[in-house]
């Protein structure tokens, strides 16, 4: 090195260059370029302090990376994305004795650290707007938890159910990819800095140190699974993520849809704004417009997640098909605004109490309950209350008589019949007032007595859950982003030390 730049050319060199100025911050985008001046700036830090970096060249180092991480803030500035645009531009700030800053490095191990740490931004962006969609989901149970209405299954109206209990099943769906995001984070935010192309260096590389100053929880071990491998699961974990969640979007839209087709529906958007939209030819239509377009925006995330594990499938270990920054940030970020546009659709929502409750009444979603009050207070076997609750919906049916007007002697009459030739009690053992408040949608929620079920005292638990869910989910997004935050701002402190002691030690120019 003593013959390439002795000690004095050196610091003149660079004092000639004006490469002396101050610190540089990184103000801008925490893109491809932003990562590629940190991992430089750690480049710089620890080799010099390690002695792989002959400290003679400090002084260019320092300055000509500064300058062109400044130039790279100014407005319209180039911002090269990968290794081979970027080092172009230190050797122009500093000649080509600057790279030797990388000794030990490819742009392999390089892309695969700022593909990481781009992805895992993105995954905390993402999980901010779970967390805002989440909380507003459940405010909207917490205001519902009263409102009764009729769950459907296989398409068919089912169960009477609390209309705040459904939306914290939702709720629940949205806490899982919570988890899973957090799972994949873990996995994302590992530092494979260092591990070169795949088997490491001649160089005794500080990976440890390294990692610390990106703000990476861990390394990815293996050098080779560090660019080969691990780098290609990571999208393909971020697309699996965004998966569930456009499918747990689709579900919750679909649900709502289904009021959209009868005559009379109990949900429905509030009109106006981007919520509806009317029939250029149909005066009476308010086409769901909101609705529509998340649901299509949900697709659209589908098919970009399925893209990113089509591209990893079949390929030799570590291409970049599925690695690119572009699409997986694109795709996260698409992921976001579909979760809020479910969020506006929550903000949107107009639920007809009254109408939920006739819905209910005007069919036989309560029915199931005869056979389960019969075994349960009675011991009639569920299979013989059944045969009787399935009878009398029948005989009303045909009939067209509603449950709450289905008239006792007929339901004595059908019980009877049901249990003929048995060694069960010949007579419905239920009273009439017994028997239509076992009809009843509001009592039926009322008296669920199953850990989980939308009973008031167990919806009270439940939204506390919920609540303190989203709360400590927030809370692990903000420790995550003041993790980078210090790791960064640490590591700026340090380039600022080293590239100060370097120019205050340079000669003075002649």
């Amino acid at each position: 090195m003593r013959h390439l730049l002795p000690t004095r050319l050196s610091a003149l060199l660079a004092l000639a260059l004006g490469l002396t100025l101050g610190p540089a911050r990184a103000d801008g985008p925490r893109d491809e370029f932003f990562w590629l001046g940190e991992i430089n700036k750690a480049t710089a830090v620890i080799n010099t302090e390690q002695g792989l970096l002959d400290r003679r060249l400090t002084p260019l180092i320092t300055a000509g990376l500064r300058q062109v991480l400044r130039d790279g803030q100014q407005p319209g500035a180039k911002r090269p994305a990968s290794v081979i645009t970027f080092e172009p531009l230190l050797i122009q700030a500093a000649g080509p004795e600057i790279t030797w800053l990388h000794a030990g490095r490819s742009s392999q191990d390089m892309h695969a650290t700022f593909r990481a740490a781009i992805l895992r931004d993105e995954m905390l962006r993402l999980a901010d707007q779970l967390n805002a969609t989440r909380r507003t989901l459940i405010d909207l149970a917490d205001q519902h938890r009263a409102t009764i209405v009729p769950n459907y299954t296989n398409g068919v109206a089912a169960q009477p159910n609390s209309y705040g209990h459904t939306l914290l099943g939702h709720a629940a769906g949205l806490e899982r990819d919570a988890q899973r995001l957090r799972e994949a984070y873990a996995r994302i935010d590992r530092s494979p800095m260092g591990s070169t192309v795949l088997n490491g260096s001649s160089w005794p590389l500080d990976r440890a140190r390294m990692a610390d100053y990106l703000g990476f929880a861990a390394l990815v071990e293996n050098a080779y699974d560090a660019g080969q491998i691990s780098s290609v699961d990571e999208p393909v974990e971020a697309a699996a993520v965004a998966t569930s969640l456009a499918l747990h979007t689709g579900q919750f839209i679909e649900d709502v849809m289904t009021q959209y087709a009868q005559a009379r529906p109990w949900i429905l958007l509030e009109e106006g704004g981007a919520n509806t939209y009317v029939s250029s030819a149909m005066p009476q239509k308010r086409n769901p417009g909101l609705l529509n377009a998340t649901r299509r925006d949900a697709s659209s995330v589908l098919a970009q997640a399925h893209g990113v594990v089509l591209q990893a499938h079949n390929i030799p270990p570590g291409m970049s098909d599925a690695k690119e920054v572009k699409p997986n940030t694109s795709l996260l970020r698409d992921t976001g605004a579909v979760l809020k546009r479910w969020q506006q659709i929550l903000q949107a929502l107009r639920v007809n109490r009254e109408r939920a409750l006739d819905e209910l009444n005007s069919d036989w979603t309560a029915s199931q309950e005869l056979a389960d009050v019969l075994m349960r207070r009675f011991q009639l076997p569920f299979r013989v209350g059944h045969h009787f609750a399935s009878e009398v919906v029948e005989y009303a049916r045909a009939k067209d008589i509603r449950p709450l007007d289905f008239p006792y002697q007929e339901a004595q009459r059908i019980y009877a019949e049901t249990v003929q030739g048995s060694t069960h009690p010949a007579q419905l053992p239920l009273s009439e007032a017994e028997f239509r408040a076992t009809l009843d949608p509001v009592a039926i929620v009322n008296n669920r007595a199953t850990v989980g079920g939308p009973q008031p005292a167990e919806m009270t638990r439940m939204l506390a859950r919920a609540r303190q869910s989203v709360a400590e989910q927030e809370t692990w997004v903000r420790a995550r982003r003041e993790h980078v935050q210090r790791a960064l701002a640490r590591l700026d402190q340090d380039f600022d030390r080293l590239a100060d002691s370097a120019a205050g030690s340079a000669p003075p120019a002649k």
